[in-house]
């Protein structure tokens, strides 16, 4: 782009940003038509948080781990003990 370019692209941004009425957004006209006839409910600042599903207790966790880290060592023994020298 010339400098020229850039000069009447800066002059348009600052032209749009004076404007003095905005046109709102393709969203906010439409949910300001679906409002106008259905209104939302009301909606407290901060609700109360949705159940969350039980977690499994932290021994099953570690008993998952450890059995993993036994299977692999058990896997690379067994083909350590398998590998012809």
């Amino acid at each position: 782009m010339s400098e020229q370019d850039d000069w009447e692209r800066e002059f348009d941004l600052k032209w749009a940003d004076g404007a003095e009425h905005k046109e709102p957004s393709a969203r906010a006209r439409m949910l300001a038509a679906r409002w106008k006839h259905n209104p939302p409910g009301p909606v407290p600042f901060r609700a109360d948080p949705e159940p969350v599903r039980g977690r499994r207790s932290s021994w099953v966790s570690t008993a998952v781990v450890l059995g993993c880290v036994a299977a692999v060592i058990l896997l690379l023994g067994y083909i350590n003990f398998r590998a012809p020298y």
